[in-house]
């Protein structure tokens, strides 16, 4: 699962993941990924929307604030500005696709633009002005299976901007969900990943290094407010105000709850449907579902639980031995780093 864009060399040694809801970083100090400083800065409500148009940065300033406040956090207060960091974007930014050919050529410049123009009917999006890679996932005679990346050049300028602005170099760009999967060891055993959090969520197999399946639905919905017609009353008409406002408030609160009811049957419906996948392709049952996300392994089995999927067990994929001592902070959950160190790897 390789990259967007890419400067030459290995991989840098800093990472940063941006979410709707934060961004987190990391430093490891070599290929191993072992990481040697965290961090995560929250983004206010509404500060990205992700999506494949630009313009959806709303409160830019903030959301470059963030992101040099936690790359500043990991490179010694801010130390190692100016160097390459691996950037890690939303999924809903991305488009992420397996195409099958019955032949593919063997050097890069000539393939490139036979799966471009496969693209060309399958995004909603330009396939000619977009940043395109592939990799080749399995090869046969007569059968070639690629995993192709696709985003709108201006949103990926977007992002990259946020990171020049903050005073470092964007080297390497990756989706969330590819991201966190390089994070994983290339075993012939099977894997089903989730990346969950309240913007959205993608389900991914991976087997012996090859990407199965990649699902990703994008929740983005902004939060019901009270309505502010009552802002301003006389004296006259203040308990009613009062009232009519505190209505207001409970059918919000009421709404938000339902929202939050639909995002939990929706994660664990995309859940379902990877596992039935897994199980129709791989026959058998997974044997963990991986969490690579913010949502966390005990939400998501939380989740599952409360919506009748049961009988699977669900992991973090960090785990403690992948942080130094040192480095583990209860403000950055390990659920929050599966992308940044994945980034990190390799």
């Amino acid at each position: 699962m390789e990259i967007i864009r890419t400067s030459l060399g290995t991989r840098p040694r800093l990472a940063v993941e941006i979410r709707p809801d934060g961004v987190a970083a990391a430093r490891a100090d070599d290929a191993s990924a072992m990481l040697t400083a965290v961090a995560r800065t929250e983004i206010g409500e509404g500060g990205i929307t992700p999506g494949l148009k630009a313009g959806k940065l709303t409160h830019r300033g903030e959301v470059v604030a963030a992101v040099r406040s936690a790359l500043d956090a990991v490179s010694s207060a801010g130390r190692e500005r100016g160097r390459d960091v691996t950037v890690v974007v939303p999924d809903a930014s991305v488009r992420v696709l397996l195409l099958d050919f019955d032949e593919l050529p063997a050097k890069p410049a000539e393939a490139l633009p036979i799966v471009r123009f496969r693209l060309k009917k399958l995004l909603p999006f330009d396939s000619d002005d977009a940043a395109v890679s592939y990799q080749v996932m399995t090869s046969a005679k007569g059968s070639v299976r690629v995993l192709a990346v696709a985003m709108p050049k201006d949103v990926l300028a977007e992002y990259e901007g946020l990171v020049t602005a903050a005073g470092y170099l964007p080297g390497a760009v990756l989706p969330s969900t590819l991201a966190a999967l390089a994070g994983l060891d290339e075993s012939e055993a099977a894997t089903l990943v989730v990346n969950a959090s309240s913007s959205g969520v993608t389900t991914a197999i991976v087997k012996g290094g090859a990407l199965l399946l990649h699902r990703s639905l994008d929740m983005s919905v902004e939060p019901p407010t009270p309505d502010a017609e009552h802002a301003s009353v006389t004296e006259l008409d203040r308990l009613e105000a009062e009232s009519s406002m505190q209505a207001s408030v409970l059918q919000a609160a009421e709404m938000y709850s339902l929202v939050h009811a639909v995002e939990s049957s929706e994660i664990v419906q995309e859940v379902s449907v990877a596992t039935a996948y897994f199980e129709d392709t791989l026959e058998r049952t997974p044997e963990v579902i991986v969490s690579a996300g913010p949502l966390g392994a005990d939400r998501l089995a939380e989740m599952m639980d409360s919506n009748g999927l049961k009988g699977l067990r669900v992991a973090e994929m960090v785990t403690g031995a992948m942080l130094e001592a040192d480095a583990a902070s209860a403000s950055t959950p390990r659920s929050w780093l599966a992308g940044v160190r994945g980034a990190l790897r390799g």
